[in-house]
C-alpha cells in the first residue's frame, strides 16, 4: 500500500495538492493509481484543498494526531526548521505518510515541494 503524506501552506488549492502528489509518484516511477490513502496532520484537517484533493482522487483522508506525527517524525529524512517550529515535526508530509503507513512503512519518496504543497510517499509491506 502506498500512502501520500501531504502538507501545505494555509489556503493551498486542491490543484496544488494534486500536483505535489503527481510529482511524487513521477519521482517514484510508480503509477499514481497505486495511491491508497492521503494523510496529513490533524491540524490541517480543515484545509479545504487537502480535503478536496482526496475527494477528487477518490481515496480516504487520514488525519494524524500530533503525538503520532511526532513518533513517526523520528523516521523522517527531511528536516525543515520552519516546520519544526510551527508543527513540532521535521516534515509534516513525511511524518504523516510514515504514521499512516504504520511502524513498518518506509519512505519511497522523501518530501518534495511543488508550489505551496509538499508530498512524501511511504510504502507498507503490502506495497512496492
Amino acid at each position: 500500500m502506498i500512502v501520500a503524506g501531504v502538507g501545505c501552506r494555509k489556503g493551498a488549492r486542491a490543484a496544488d495538492i494534486e500536483a505535489a502528489i503527481v510529482a511524487a509518484f513521477d519521482r517514484a516511477g510508480v503509477a499514481a493509481s497505486a495511491l491508497r490513502l492521503i494523510a496529513t496532520s490533524a491540524a490541517k484537517g480543515d484545509e479545504p484543498g487537502i480535503v478536496a484533493a482526496a475527494s477528487a482522487i477518490g481515496v480516504p483522508l487520514a488525519l494524524i494526531p500530533q503525538r503520532d506525527l511526532v513518533a513517526a517524525g523520528i523516521r523522517a529524512t527531511t528536516r525543515s526548521e520552519r516546520v519544526m517550529a510551527l508543527a513540532g515535526v521535521p516534515s509534516i508530509a513525511e511524518a504523516a505518510a510514515l504514521a499512516a503507513g504504520g511502524p513498518d512503512a518506509r519512505l519511497i519518496v522523501p518530501r518534495i515541494a511543488v508550489g505551496p504543497a509538499t508530498c512524501a510517499l511511504a510504502a507498507t509491506e503490502a506495497g512496492p
